[in-house]
């Protein structure tokens, strides 16, 4: 028997009963009689065993596995003692989905496809082995923290660590297009190579000139974003490494673009196939003074970036339009279109109600927040991303002239129950941060030399959280409580100063800073005044007691840690971020990112074998009350908690809105005596109530329908760790 002729197996039966009750109550058991069976019926028998380690190496190696010389950077002793210490840990999957995701998308199996040839201490051993480039105690408590699923990195490094044939360690991407033929026919190039590597691809067009622009040197006009959008959607699905994944992407302008209405207009339904994106996900970069206008009913101006460019010297998403707005709107060698802001603001609305796009970055927000030198100008596919960049420009035959700085994300995740628990706060996310470190600086992603500079000058890494309801639940908090939101900032306020700490240690361990470190509000300490004017330690009983026995720092603990930082400087130009999870949240048998569930038993659809039921983690009848739907949820509250952390979090967060397509009667003040029905004002005055508490960025609106369907429930599968 091979996985290829399974037959007679019960678990799919076995796990599909949890759905149905008995006696009133959710039987539990049968999950774990389904992982009891899937692991005697499918992992046991299929999985090729070796009469010892060495041998088991050997073959790997032989048949080209597994990386020799990831293998040769340690002494076969230590990795024996490596072993000995993981299997001591007693690892076992706590729920049938999360032995079933890693042995479905991330065990490694013979080139036939028939048998295993890894579990998850394997898998746990070759990214310590990988990830500690040849050093033995980092590599010994990388293992640590992974086994215990205090720590995991992203899906692209997870998957790929130590692997012979592999993908790359990352797989997410910023690149950003400025106003000529061949910046776009890079651009293009640039989309179907990144693709090409497994690459989900942010691509900001803010910069191009709108339809009707001029072009220079022939009578003519420009054609605008949206057949640049048309040939980069046609890219992505051209270029999908062979049929075996869709190619992703999205595109990001600017709210006063002049081809904002095209740009929105492309994804409805009933567009013109001639323009209609299918695959391609929008986001819009809106600047305060959007929302400033909105709130005054007023008339808006969208201006001709190729003229701004022109007067400004500058491409246009360089160019702050808070601040320029009035000088724009007076000045007569800029043309501009003019329509009601209010009127944009319900397009958007309307959009996000029949597809979930799009994203929206509060890029003055996301700015007024950065302490690096320079301009962030757009976000990636999942809108966590959030770091400066420079333009490149080209010559006639697409020669660097300049070579800008674009960038790749090297991502990772704390497991917030566990890290909790962690005997070691601190050295936990220190190890995190080396494990990033490793994978930043091994990112070589030569095909796009402007993200290769980038990654090169910026060391930039980004690790966020999963887990938040999970650990609500388990403490009996409910989501968005004063509690929850007061736990979360503290959460965050301790991953701010442990990650600083590391990149500080890193720093003075090489003598090296990030590119430009002395002209960031690091180096003159002004980014610290936050935490030396102000005590973040928990005041309340409830979170006091959450954190006993877990150290915290005080505003002099800040005040030496910046007296650290403005000597010796940081390594990483970026640190946290906060993206979704996706199948790597069930393997660590928690609840994904930072929101809500959505049910307390999951549905979820498996290509090929039909529906698999997961339950909420540690769900029974005590944490029963605290695990409410999202979709039954204020979102007010999710936003309170999402922004309480990103307060400490230095790029941004995939925050989701969750809305019923008919609001639960009382969840929305503002629906009463009006329509049950979700309508774009709901949306309008959640997007405004984010952007004042501060709230860098919204991925998705997902919508559950009457007909019980989602909409903008896509997944950002490039993305998520």
């Amino acid at each position: 028997m091979s996985l290829k002729d399974l037959q007679n197996v019960t678990y799919y039966d076995l796990n599909n009963e949890i759905n149905i009750p008995v006696n009133g109550q959710i039987p539990l058991n049968k999950d774990q009689e389904a992982l009891q069976a899937f692991l005697k019926e499918n992992v046991q028998p299929n999985t090729k065993t070796f009469a010892s380690l060495r041998e088991r190496f050997d073959y790997l190696i032989d048949g080209n596995y597994v990386e020799k010389k990831v293998i040769d950077e340690y002494p076969f002793s230590f990795i024996e003692d490596l072993y000995s210490y993981l299997q001591a840990q007693h690892f076992h999957f706590k729920s049938f989905m999360a032995a079933y995701k890693f042995y479905a998308q991330y065990a490694l199996k013979t080139d036939d496809n028939a048998y295993y040839l890894e579990n998850f201490i394997d898998r746990v051993a070759m990214n310590a082995l990988d990830f500690g480039g040849g050093d033995q105690q980092l590599a010994h408590d990388l293992a640590d923290e992974i086994i215990h699923q205090r720590y995991q990195p992203a899906t692209p490094s997870f998957l790929n660590a130590g692997r012979a044939r592999r993908g790359e360690l990352v797989s997410c991407f910023l690149i950003q297009s400025t106003d000529d033929m061949n910046t776009i026919g890079r651009t293009i190039n640039s989309a179907l190579q990144l693709s090409r590597i497994g690459g989900g691809v942010g691509i900001n067009l803010s910069n191009l000139r709108g339809a009707g622009d001029p072009i220079k040197h022939i009578d003519g006009a420009a054609s605008g974003v949206v057949p640049v959008m048309k040939l980069l959607e046609d890219s992505f699905s051209y270029s999908n490494q062979l049929g075996q994944r869709q190619g992703s992407g999205v595109v990001y302008l600017s709210v006063f673009h002049p081809d904002i209405i095209a740009f929105l207009s492309a994804k409805k339904e009933n567009a013109d196939e001639k323009i209609r994106l299918k695959t391609l996900s929008l986001g819009v970069t809106v600047p305060d003074k959007f929302y400033e206008l909105c709130e005054q009913d007023a008339d808006m101006y969208l201006f001709s970036p190729y003229d701004v460019e022109r007067i400004y010297g500058k491409p246009f998403s360089y160019v702050d339009i808070t601040q320029e707005y009035d000088k724009m709107v007076a000045n007569p060698d800029i043309r501009k279109k003019k329509l009601k802001a209010r009127e944009l603001e319900t397009e958007i609305g309307k959009l996000q109600q029949e597809s979930g796009y799009p994203y929206i970055v509060n890029i003055d927000t996301a700015n007024r927040e950065n302490p690096i030198d320079g301009r962030i100008v757009m976000s990636n596919l999942c809108s966590e991303i959030m770091q400066v960049q420079t333009p490149t420009t080209y010559d006639n035959q697409q020669n660097y002239q300049k070579l800008g700085t674009d960038i790749s994300c090297n991502l990772g995740s704390t497991n917030i129950v566990n890290l909790m628990a962690s005997p070691d706060f601190g050295h936990s996310v220190d190890t995190m941060v080396r494990a990033l470190t490793y994978v930043t600086d091994h990112s070589d992603i030569d095909v796009v030399p402007s993200i290769q500079h980038g990654n090169h000058l910026a060391h930039t890494i980004g690790l966020g959280a999963m887990g938040l309801h999970s650990y609500f639940a388990k403490n009996h908090m409910m989501y968005g409580s004063k509690d929850s939101i007061a736990f979360t900032s503290v959460y965050f306020m301790l991953l701010n100063y442990w990650t600083l700490k590391a990149s500080n240690q890193i720093a003075r361990e090489r003598h090296e800073t990030f590119h430009n470190f002395e002209a960031s509000k690091y180096a003159d300490g002004s980014y610290f005044d936050r935490y030396t004017g102000h005590d973040w330690r928990p005041t309340n009983k409830k979170v006091q007691d959450l954190f006993e026995g877990i150290w915290l720092p005080s505003p002099d603990d800040w005040a030496q840690l910046k007296a650290d930082v403005m000597k010796d400087g940081l390594y990483h130009q970026n640190r946290m971020a906060v993206a979704p999870n996706g199948s790597i949240s069930y393997i660590n048998d928690t609840t994904a990112s930072l929101h809500p569930i959505i049910n307390r038993i999951e549905e979820r659809q498996e290509k090929k074998i039909g529906k698999i039921y997961y339950p909420a983690p540690y769900l029974d009848n005590d944490t029963m009350p605290y695990y409410k739907s999202a979709y039954d949820t204020d979102m007010r509250r999710v936003i309170d908690v999402y922004a309480a952390a990103q307060k400490h979090v230095d790029q941004g967060m995939s925050l989701t809105l969750f809305m019923r397509s008919t609001i639960p009667s009382g969840l929305y003040e503002w629906k009463n005596g009006r329509t049950d029905k979700m309508t774009t004002r709901d949306l309008s005055i959640l997007r405004n109530y984010a952007y004042r508490k501060g709230i860098k960025s919204i991925y998705y609106v997902r919508t559950f329908t009457d007909d019980n369907n989602e909409v903008g429930a896509n997944q950002c599968e490039s993305c998520v760790i």
